[in-house]
């Protein structure tokens, strides 16, 4: 998943906008549930992985935000609030492996950038998966690229995802 394709979907969800990004997976379901459910694998890909059991109901203390674990159903659905926004993963058996899909309850966060976000973030789960590890560095080499796509796609005005660039990703090559 290397490439710069955003595939994220902007969608409502009990009137909130919602980001959804769907992967195909070539792992066990029980080895992506591990993926996404042990502290020391999501620290590995996943920004702000949590020190977690995770276990409905548990608080998180993350030096500001408060994640609340709101559903635990291995190796199919974790699901937390972190600051008011719902997010998910959920994992599907499939053939050859599993679907995963993550949801992100953003409200007013900006759409083009934080799908971009979550889309570099997501991609370096392959390869952890695969034994290997993309660096954040590499993994955000294509972010301005993607930014662009998603904020044609969604309509709309890309400059505060630019400046953000500008502001905390090295200059030049995507």
């Amino acid at each position: 998943m290397t490439d710069s394709t955003a595939y994220g979907t902007l969608e409502t969800i009990d009137g909130r906008p919602a980001l959804r990004f769907e992967l195909s997976l070539a792992y066990p379901i029980e080895r992506v549930w591990q993926a996404v459910s042990v502290p020391a694998e999501l620290a590995s890909f996943f920004p702000g992985a949590a020190d977690w059991t995770p276990a409905k109901g548990e608080i998180i203390d993350l030096g500001g935000p408060i994640l609340e674990v709101t559903e635990v159903d291995p190796p199919n659905r974790l699901a937390w609030v972190m600051a008011g926004q719902p997010q998910s993963f959920e994992l599907t058996a499939a053939e050859g492996g599993c679907r995963l899909i993550f949801t992100h309850v953003i409200d007013d966060l900006p759409v083009a950038q934080t799908a971009t976000g979550w889309e570099t973030y997501l991609s370096r789960l392959e390869p952890h998966l695969a034994g290997t590890h993309l660096s954040d560095e590499q993994a955000h080499e294509p972010w301005r690229e993607i930014h662009e796509r998603y904020a044609e796609r969604f309509d709309v005005d890309p400059e505060p995802g630019r400046r953000w660039a500008a502001e905390h990703l090295p200059s030049g090559g995507d």
